[in-house]
């Protein structure tokens, strides 16, 4: 089965980087400047930063939902990037990590969950996408815990 992964939209962060680095923490949120690469992985480029690229770390809802699944968290986004979307491939920001794949229903009640190694992303997301009840998936980076992306079927 056919898969989409969903970069965000990079108009919900441009506000952010015109803020001081007061407000920013007045926020929760950080200027940060990578300093490895690989190390940032940006939320709407759906790529590493690159040394030396300015992002935000800010708290973000991921899952806006009205169920007990709701839920917020970090994130990094760099300042030049576009919008990522990858049909039916694994972006290396995702295949080099080891992932927590959370599958949720129409309602956002979690359907299945289930760790695997970013190299088994795709086959570990063909086979959640075969279930009727689940409507889309979200990736954590399983070590850190954060939110990496959503996956709807393709």
């Amino acid at each position: 089965m056919a898969f989409l992964i969903h970069g965000l939209d990079p108009a919900l962060f441009a506000p952010w980087f015109a803020l001081s680095d007061a407000e920013l923490a007045a926020c929760g949120a950080k200027r940060v400047v990578a300093d490895e690469s690989p190390g940032y992985p940006c939320r709407v480029s759906l790529a590493d930063a690159e040394v030396g690229d300015e992002m935000i770390l800010l708290p973000f809802e991921h899952h806006a939902v009205t169920s007990p699944y709701r839920a917020s968290g970090p994130i990094y986004v760099r300042r030049a990037a576009t919008q990522r979307l990858v049909l039916d491939r694994v972006p290396e920001v995702l295949a080099r990590r080891l992932l927590s794949v959370r599958a949720y229903d129409a309602a956002g009640m979690m359907a299945q969950a289930h760790v695997v190694d970013g190299r088994e992303l795709a086959g570990s997301l063909e086979r959640v996408f075969t279930h009727a009840d689940v409507a889309y998936v979200h990736v954590h980076y399983a070590k850190p815990g954060c939110y990496a992306c959503r996956v709807t079927a393709g």
